[in-house]
């Protein structure tokens, strides 16, 4: 298998039930992510983020939709929680190796799996991590508007 960097964007904050939310976007120049993909996959982000429960962590994260090579998109929702820890929710569409029941990258399913990423998300999720620490951890007093403004650069992701 042969690797290769896909396209990052950042598409700009969403708010979900009162959650702010900075959103990327993973694709690829022959794979771009369809607008009826990402609505179905910011449709389906308020049940998946349902059982998110407030700890009184500023209510902010971040939401990864990536459309895969081939008939897969996912979606990955990740929230902060106790002040210093993410947790997240992940749905998949046209993805068979997630028990997805078809092909279809519109029709979003959640996954119960114990994942947090594949390489390409996971360098969003290195951003993050820094940007918390750096924005709300480090100061004096937390900044959310300057983390909620902190987003990885555009461009290529992977390496």
């Amino acid at each position: 298998m042969a690797f290769r960097d896909k396209d990052l964007s950042t598409p700009g904050l969403i708010r979900v039930d009162g959650r702010q939310l900075k959103r990327y976007h993973i694709d690829q120049p022959e794979q771009r992510i369809e607008p009826e993909v990402e609505k179905a996959a910011y449709d389906l982000l308020p049940a998946l983020l349902a059982d998110v429960v407030d700890d009184g962590t500023p209510a902010a994260g971040w939401v990864v939709l990536h459309r895969g090579a081939d008939t897969g998109a996912y979606l990955l929702a990740y929230t902060w929680v106790w002040d210093n820890a993410v947790e997240v929710r992940v749905a998949a569409a046209g993805q068979s190796a997630l028990d997805c029941p078809d092909d279809d990258p519109t029709r979003f399913i959640e996954v119960r799996r114990p994942a947090v990423g594949c390489v390409w998300e996971l360098a969003v999720l290195e951003h993050e991590r820094a940007a918390w620490v750096r924005h709300m951890l480090a100061p004096e007093s937390p900044d959310l508007t300057g983390y909620l403004s902190d987003t990885r650069a555009e461009g290529p992701v992977g390496h």
